[in-house]
C-alpha cells in the first residue's frame, strides 16, 4: 500500500447508510471525505423479515449516489459492509445482486460478531495508544454489538439483536414516550444481555467507550446542553429521559444536537443505552471517534498481505478445532496453489489465498464424520462466525469444500464464473493428485487453460509409474465432460 493511497468504506447500517474516504499516509488513514444518508432500512422489515420495495429501493437509490464519489477507485481499496438488516432479510440477496452492480464493488454481509470486531478496530484506531482494559458498545439500529479489548485486539464479541430501529418500532411505534413504554422496553433490553454478564462483568474492563449511532447522538445531545463533552453518565441519561416523557411524543420533542434524521429512534436508542448503563454497571462512558466504517478501512491494510490477513490465522484456528491433518491440507495446499500459479493472471494473488485457505480446510468435516464430509465442511463453513471473513467469503470456501469431490453434475455451480471454475479445477486435481496422503510427484506437471478447457500435462512415463494418479485423473476428466468446461490429459 503506497502512502497516498485513497481508501473507501461503505457502511449499509439499519438506519443510516455511511461512506468514508481516507487517505493511507505512514500506516495511518486520514479522513478525506464523509458522507452519511438516513436510508432506515430496518424499519422495512416485514414481520416475515422481507424487505419492502420501498426500503429497498430508498438503499439502492443511496448507493448510487456513492458510486458516482467511488468511481475510479480500484476493486481492492474499496469494502462495503452490511449489517443487522441484511442479515435477517429473507430477501437480501434481491438486494445485494442489484446493490452490487449499481455499486461497482462487491458488498459483505458480515455477522454479529464480525462487525463487533470491525467496530473495535476502527474504535482502537483513534484512540491514544494504552495499556487500558477497554469496553467498547455500539447501539446501531437493529444490532447492539459489545466487545472488550485490548490495544488493536479484540478479546471477547457479542451482538444482540436489539437497537434503536427496532426497540423504537416495538416500543414506541406510535411515537408517544411514557414511562411504561420506557419500562418495558429497557427490560426487554436487559432480558437480551443477561447472556453478556458472565463475560463483560465490570472487573473485565478499565474505561467503558460508545461507538457511533445512538451513542453519538446522545453524547451531542448532552454536550450541547452543557454536560461534559464527549462524556456520558448515569445521571445525563435520567436528564435526557425526564425531557422525552417531558415532551411526551417524539414530534415534540426539543433538543439542541438532535438531528431530524435521529428524531424518530431517540426512544428505542436511549432505552437501550440506558439498560447497557444499569445491566453491565456502568457509570461513565466516553464517546469514541471511530466505528465500524473505520474499522472497515483498516482492515483493507491487514488484506494487503497474507502474513497480516487475520484471515489465514482464522483458518488455521479452524483447522486446529476441527482436528484436521494438517501435513496433508498443507500438501494439497500447495499442489492446487502450484496448478493455480501455472494459469492464473498476475492479479489472482486474492483469489489463491482463498485457493489456498479452501485446500486447508477442504477436510474439516471428517470431525463429525468421514461419510459425506465434504458436505459437513461446507455446514461448517456457511454457519461458523470465523474473524476476518465476510459471509459471502465464507460461502465461497464453503462451496469449493463441497464441490471438491464428488459428481460435478449434482451440484449447481455457477459455471460463468471462470475464475471459481479454475479454483475448483485446482483443487479437484490436488486432492487426486495427493491421494496416497504423500508428496506426488509433480516434475513436469503442467496445467494451462485454452477457453474453456483446462489441459493437464506429465513427463512422459509419469502415469506408468503412478498408475492410480493417472486413473484418478481419467476419472476426474469423464466428469468434467457433465460440465460447460472441459478437462483434457496428455499424460506421458
Amino acid at each position: 500500500m503506497q502512502d497516498g493511497t485513497l481508501l473507501a468504506a461503505v457502511d449499509l447500517g439499519s438506519n443510516s447508510f455511511r461512506l468514508e474516504i481516507g487517505r493511507f499516509e505512514h500506516g495511518h488513514i486520514q479522513r478525506v471525505e464523509y458522507l452519511k444518508e438516513t436510508v432506515r432500512q430496518g424499519g422495512g422489515l416485514d414481520e416475515e423479515r422481507n424487505l419492502s420495495l420501498d426500503a429497498m429501493q430508498r438503499g439502492w437509490d443511496c448507493l448510487a449516489r456513492f458510486a458516482e464519489r467511488l468511481a475510479g477507485f480500484e476493486r481492492t481499496h474499496v469494502r462495503a459492509v452490511a449489517t443487522q438488516t441484511l442479515r435477517e432479510a429473507h430477501n437480501r440477496e434481491v438486494f445485494i445482486e442489484r446493490g452490487n452492480a449499481i455499486l461497482g464493488y462487491p458488498i459483505d454481509v458480515v455477522s454479529g460478531p464480525e462487525e463487533a470486531r470491525l467496530i473495535y478496530q476502527g474504535v482502537s484506531r483513534l484512540l491514544p495508544q494504552s495499556d487500558e482494559r477497554r469496553l467498547v458498545v455500539d447501539i446501531g439500529g437493529r444490532s447492539t454489538e459489545l466487545i472488550l479489548g485490548q490495544r488493536y485486539q479484540a478479546q471477547a464479541v457479542t451482538s444482540l439483536r436489539m437497537g434503536s430501529v427496532a426497540w423504537s418500532t416495538r416500543y414506541f411505534a406510535d411515537g408517544n414516550f411514557t414511562a411504561a413504554a420506557f419500562e418495558a422496553a429497557e427490560t426487554a433490553a436487559k432480558a437480551m444481555l443477561d447472556e453478556t454478564l458472565q463475560v463483560f462483568q465490570p472487573d473485565a474492563w478499565d474505561v467503558a467507550y460508545g461507538s457511533s449511532g445512538t451513542i453519538g447522538a446522545v453524547g451531542e445531545i448532552l454536550a450541547m446542553a452543557g454536560h461534559p463533552p464527549g462524556d456520558i453518565t448515569r445521571e445525563a441519561l435520567d436528564w435526557l429521559l425526564a425531557k422525552l416523557l417531558r415532551a411526551g411524543h417524539a414530534s415534540r420533542v426539543r433538543l439542541d444536537g438532535l438531528k431530524e434524521d435521529r428524531r424518530p429512534v431517540i426512544g428505542g436508542g436511549l432505552s437501550v443505552l440506558r439498560a447497557v448503563f444499569s445491566l453491565l454497571g456502568i457509570e461513565r462512558m466516553q464517546v469514541a471517534q471511530g466505528a465500524l466504517r473505520q474499522g472497515a478501512l483498516y482492515d483493507l491494510l491487514s488484506r494487503e498481505w497474507p502474513e497480516t490477513d487475520l484471515r489465514t490465522s482464522t483458518v488455521a484456528g479452524l483447522m486446529q478445532r476441527f482436528a484436521v491433518d494438517t501435513p496433508h491440507a498443507q500438501r494439497v495446499a500447495q499442489v492446487a496453489g502450484t496448478l493455480f500459479g501455472q494459469v492464473a493472471t498476475k492479479d489472482s494473488e486474492r483469489a489463491a489465498r482463498k485457493l489456498d485457505w479452501a485446500a486447508r480446510l477442504h477436510e474439516i468435516g471428517c470431525r463429525i464424520a468421514h461419510s459425506g464430509y465434504h458436505r459437513h465442511g461446507a455446514y461448517i463453513l456457511d454457519n461458523t462466525d470465523a474473524a476476518g471473513f465476510a459471509q459471502p467469503e465464507l460461502h465461497h470456501l464453503g462451496l469449493l469444500v463441497r464441490a471438491h469431490r464428488g459428481k460435478l453434475r449434482k451440484l449447481e455451480l455457477d459455471w460463468s464464473d471462470a475464475q471459481f471454475t479454475l479454483q475448483l479445477a485446482c483443487l479437484r486435481l490436488a486432492v487426486a493428485l495427493c491421494h496416497a496422503r504423500r508428496d506426488p510427484d509433480m516434475d513436469g506437471i503442467r496445467l494451462e487453460r485454452k477457453g474453456a478447457r483446462f489441459v493437464l500435462r506429465s513427463r512422459t512415463g509419469w502415469a506408468a509409474l503412478y498408475p492410480q494418479s493417472a486413473h484418478l485423473l481419467r476419472e476426474e476428466a469423464q466428469d468434467w465432460l457433465r460440465t460447460p468446461w472441459e478437462l483434457v490429459l496428455e499424460l506421458g
